[in-house]
């Protein structure tokens, strides 16, 4: 019998992320704390279930170890109380409306009795993001003594549980679909937006197919399943994050690719160097070259390693071959439930993969006038090394568009 494909994270999943917390933050800190408040959006969602679209209206989650309370504009009080894991929901009527958001977060921490407790907290205040402007927490409760558990909530963030591995894993496969389709549709003189959106539409009509009414994508920004280029085609594909200006498809270009799709909150990374027709010898010379420095990424890369090592790997590869010219980005990023996060495969972070840890492998190789060299793997650290997610083709032959 077929096993029931995971489509979303179990209340038990967020029941042990906030025990994991306050258990962590209870022998980090001194003396523990008594609450913790969170502002940032991916943080309210991590343990709250509740993924909102970001405005100038602030959200804040308190949690306590017993319960947990919502802090909402009233256009999203519905909202929460049907999606969001919290004891209570409490509303405010607008922003900045005639009493401020913050006033009214003020009342719930008073009326639990924090005003001189020990609180965690992952920002001084709500983000001020589309002109948002308030007080933060200290001045909210400035009898309290407020510590800041961003590393803390990170560190827990970075390990992916087996729930979360799952749907990072379909993400995969259903990127994997919609970059065989664009891979499939591209021809020459057909435009990235088209080629784009047919591939990414056609691919998400399959995906709705296969999972059946019980997928949900929990992203107000992206659903389904996507692929396109991001703009770098031709010599634009040596900027590496150029804007899309909806070029032509012509016989010559190197295309540098991305695709993924959204499954309760999550995605993965899927990049891969496209040619137009038969390469030239130096972009043949370039892509080998690219494909030789994840080759000394992926050979350092096990558990214990720090993640400064797996760049510095890199970085020593592109010195020997006389590449740093054509040097642009770390290694790689932490994946999950936002398109770049913790940890990072750069000379600058000292942590040290671990079990459970979801990273992109991606060292590019960017020629002005030629064109870029980057593939895009997402991995997940396992006990003696990695395991690919993403396993699409990654020889040249196999990814020359015939022209």
């Amino acid at each position: 019998m077929a096993r029931e494909v995971r489509l979303s994270l179990s209340g038990e999943e967020f029941a042990r992320r906030r025990r994991k917390l306050f258990e962590r933050l209870q022998t980090g800190t001194a003396g523990g704390v008594d609450a913790v408040v969170l502002f940032l959006p991916h943080n309210v969602s991590y343990f709250a279930r509740f993924g909102f679209m970001v405005t100038e209206r602030p959200v804040a989650l308190l949690l306590t170890p017993s319960d947990a309370v919502l802090v909402v504009p009233r256009l999203e009080k519905e909202h929460a109380e049907a999606l969001a894991l919290a004891d209570d929901v409490v509303d405010y009527p607008e922003y900045p409306d005639m009493r401020h958001p913050m006033d009214f977060l003020r009342d719930v921490l008073l009326g639990r009795g924090l005003a001189r407790a020990v609180i965690g907290c992952d920002a001084p205040g709500a983000p001020q993001v589309f002109g948002y402007r308030g007080p933060g927490l200290a001045d909210l409760l400035p009898d309290a003594r407020l510590v800041h558990v961003l590393d803390d909530i990170e560190a827990l963030q970075m390990i992916k549980s087996a729930e979360e591995l799952e749907l990072i894993e379909l993400s995969a496969r259903w990127g994997h679909r919609a970059h065989e389709l664009l891979q499939q549709y591209a021809e020459p003189g057909v435009g990235e937006v088209e080629l784009s959106m047919r591939a990414s539409f056609d691919a998400t009509v399959e995906m709705l197919d296969a999972l059946g009414p019980g997928y949900v994508p929990q992203s107000w920004e992206k659903a389904g399943a996507q692929a396109g280029f991001h703009g770098q085609v031709g010599e634009q594909s040596a900027l590496p994050h150029v804007l899309t200006s909806n070029a032509r498809l012509q016989p010559g270009d190197v295309l540098v690719t991305i695709a993924t799709a959204t499954v309760a909150g999550y995605g993965s990374e899927l990049e891969r160097t496209m040619f137009m027709g038969e390469p030239s010898p130096e972009q043949r010379r370039f892509f080998e070259l690219m494909l030789e420095a994840r080759a000394a990424a992926l050979e350092v890369m096990r558990p214990g390693v720090a993640c400064s090592a797996v760049d510095a790997a890199v970085r020593d590869f592109f010195r020997a071959h006389g590449l740093m010219a054509f040097w642009r980005h770390h290694t790689g990023h932490g994946l999950g439930r936002l398109l770049h996060e913790p940890p990072y495969l750069d000379v600058g972070d000292r942590r040290v993969l671990e079990p459970g840890m979801v990273v992109s492998v991606e060292p590019g190789i960017y020629v002005p006038g030629l064109g870029g060299f980057r593939h895009s793997d997402t991995v997940v650290v396992t006990h003696d090394g990695v395991r690919f997610i993403t396993t699409y083709p990654r020889s040249l032959e196999e990814l020359v568009i015939p022209c």
